[in-house]
């Protein structure tokens, strides 16, 4: 899908504050259950050879059910434990992923990978202070961690702790200055301190590392046209939408620089463009419902965030945003029951700061 011209007139007057926060990139590491060594127990032996088979079917439910039964016969086996959470983790199921690699890391509380994972489970979550504590404890066991140091910055990043990224990211250069994810994500950290000049260097270092990568391109249109260098910006953008047409990831991180920008329409633009590659898309639908909060657009915000729901029924600030609109809109006993929901997700995974935020926009509708 290619960005239209009038489209990227708008970056020539930017005053960027932001950009589209960065991912994590790296896989989970964790040993999947298939590697664990079993007991003398042909039980044992037959459960981890049946679910062996199911990972391999992508049955990824039944897999789980079956090593849940191996680790009745183990309990102090802690790859059975990190198995069935990386299986539930590819399911997208967090929050029981960060359970299971707890219990992992009772067991064995020295294994980098397993302190990496669970902050990978952490920061889907939205649980960045906790993402970034696992990171911090996997970097200490294995110091040539390159991701959990990629991992860090991104968590960091979101905590606009933008100082403490940079040094996150540098480490993952100083580690492996091959990384182009590094260089891509300290690009972003010195686009959002305004060192642009800086952020031109380090993202066409990336460029050259990988130079196919539409999200590079994209961070190096906004440096180049910030520091006044329009025509390479506006070349970096089409070369985004070439190397990427069907990417709906493309079109998000483009409507992230327009809603920086206050073009709020723009942005939804290119947030639908990105639904209508990915219908389920639900970061998308977030950025739409919070565009629409600020436009004082109740009614659609509530459809929004009921999308969002959904999709995701385990995102706390869903519930919030939506209990705002509610209460807007003079919808009290709604705005109430969304604020309760939003608590009780917040409290199921370990956010206070979101638990006490819902806990105060209840106290003011009693």
């Amino acid at each position: 899908m290619a960005v239209h011209k009038q489209s990227l007139l708008v970056f020539s007057t930017l005053l960027v504050a932001g950009f589209a926060i960065a991912t994590p990139q790296i896989a989970l590491s964790a040993d999947t259950p298939e590697e664990v060594q079993p007991k003398n127990n042909a039980n044992l032996d037959s459960l981890l050879r049946q679910g062996r088979e199911l990972v391999d079917l992508g049955d990824y439910s039944k897999a789980i059910a079956i090593y849940q039964q191996a680790a009745r016969l183990d309990a102090e086996n802690p790859r059975i434990f990190s198995g069935i959470a990386y299986l539930q983790a590819r399911q997208g199921n967090y929050q029981a992923s960060v359970e299971f690699y707890q219990q992992a890391i009772g067991l064995e509380p020295k294994n980098a990978d397993f302190q990496y994972a669970l902050g990978y489970a952490m920061a889907n979550l939205q649980n960045y202070p906790a993402a970034a504590a696992a990171y911090r404890r996997a970097a200490v066991l294995d110091r040539k961690n390159v991701n959990a140091r990629i991992g860090l910055g991104v968590v960091l990043f979101q905590q606009k702790d933008y100082s403490g990224a940079f040094k996150a990211y540098q480490e993952a250069i100083a580690l492996d200055p091959k990384s182009w994810q590094a260089y891509s994500s300290l690009g972003l950290v010195l686009i959002q301190q305004g060192n642009f000049a800086s952020a031109v260097t380090v993202l066409k270092q990336a460029a050259k590392l990988a130079p196919k990568q539409a999200s590079i391109q994209l961070k190096l249109g906004t440096a180049l046209l910030r520091s006044g260098n329009t025509s390479e910006g506006l070349a970096a953008f089409e070369e985004a939408s070439k190397l990427e047409p069907r990417n709906p990831e493309v079109q998000l991180e483009i409507g992230e620089l327009l809603r920086s920008q206050n073009d709020l329409e723009g942005a939804i633009i290119a947030y639908k463009r990105a639904i209508d590659v990915r219908p389920n898309l639900v970061s998308a639908y977030v950025a739409i419902g919070e565009i629409q909060l600020e436009k004082q657009d109740f009614s659609g915000a509530i459809i929004t965030f009921r999308r969002v729901i959904q999709l995701d029924p385990a995102r706390g600030e869903a519930y919030y945003n939506m209990g705002q609109a509610f209460k807007a809109r003079d919808r009290k006993s709604d705005a109430i029951q969304a604020f309760q929901q939003a608590l009780d997700t917040y409290r199921q995974q370990g956010n206070n700061d979101g638990a006490q935020k819902a806990e105060a926009a209840l106290n003011e509708l009693k």
